[in-house]
């Protein structure tokens, strides 16, 4: 039995316009609270078939929580390092999963660095994002999809590292999908996806200026900018301002508290700035979640300057 749930499919009438039909796939209804589980839980899986006595994790956020789940389902000890920067909630939720919980270091980097100093012989390192395991986890919800509703015109998801993008493209192939185009949408001052489109090679940002900071991978995996090769992707940006306002008409319309790295989105297709959104008939957003932001969390970043926004 796999340690994520099958999410429902559902029209949004709230998103949708008289030509054409919104769906959502519902990740934010995973244990874990987001899309994560599904490729993070495949990989815990297979480490642990293959052995291994303890997993671990560089993620404060939403991997490190799927990291967490996993492992007291299979009953397995969890080892996250988190930044400085991780605030107190998702601290919280990552030792109620039963976790070990390390703060250090001012960024990723620092935290993973200490991580990979602490990795025994016997542990399994889990990727946030760039993982073939991971891929193939997340490539499941396509699978779902494609059995729960129509065929799209268009996909639409957020991207940071670029794990969820590798896993929906590899389910899109399987199931039939390799000519609808997948819109990638990041918010402005986390877009490494869209400066390595524009270069025509990787690029790593200076810094990540962004809210959403689950977006925050400052270079794009190297198999999610491959992916822009072979398959029709179109990068759209979106402002924080726009990401946040959607995750308040999700919570509005839907009932659900996303973080605004998945209400990037939702703002890109509510805007339908793009001629593929403003045409399509069908169009699948993936809902990708997110446990670590909290409605107050929102209301406070909705009312930071204007010109952080």
């Amino acid at each position: 039995m796999s340690l994520h749930i099958q999410t429902p499919l559902v029209p949004s009438d709230a998103f949708s316009t008289p030509t054409q039909q919104v769906w959502l796939k519902l990740e934010a209804l995973q244990p874990s609270g987001s899309f994560k589980l599904r490729g993070v839980g495949h990989a815990c899986e297979v480490y642990a078939r293959r052995g291994a006595r303890r997993l671990l994790s560089s993620s404060g956020g939403n991997a490190g929580l799927a990291a967490a789940y996993a492992g007291r389902r299979l009953g397995l000890p969890v080892l996250v390092v988190v930044p400085e920067t991780t605030a107190e909630w998702p601290r919280q939720l990552l030792r109620r999963q039963g976790a070990e919980v390390i703060v250090h270091g001012k960024s990723w980097m620092e935290a993973n660095q200490h991580l990979q100093s602490l990795r025994q012989p016997s542990d399994a390192f889990i990727h946030p994002f760039d993982d073939p395991l991971l891929w193939e986890g997340h490539a499941s919800l396509v699978h779902e999809a494609a059995q729960q509703g129509p065929r799209p015109d268009a996909v639409v998801l957020a991207v940071g590292g670029g794990g969820l993008m590798c896993g929906v493209l590899q389910g899109m192939h399987a199931v039939g999908w390799a000519n609808v185009p997948l819109v990638a949408v990041e918010t402005v001052g986390a877009d490494s996806l869209r400066a390595a489109i524009a270069a025509n090679h990787l690029v790593t940002l200076d810094a990540i200026t962004s809210v959403a900071t689950s977006l925050g991978a400052r270079c794009v995996s190297e198999q999610a900018f491959a992916w822009t090769q072979r398959h029709p992707v179109v990068s759209t940006t979106v402002t924080d301002a726009a990401a946040l306002q959607a995750c308040f008409d999700m919570e509005r319309e839907h009932r659900l508290i996303v973080e605004p790295a998945c209400g990037a989105a939702i703002a890109a297709l509510q805007a339908r700035q793009l001629p593929l959104l403003q045409n399509a008939a069908h169009v699948l957003v993936i809902v990708c979640g997110g446990a670590c932001t909290t409605y107050k969390d929102l209301e406070r970043l909705a009312s930071m300057p204007a010109r952080r926004l």
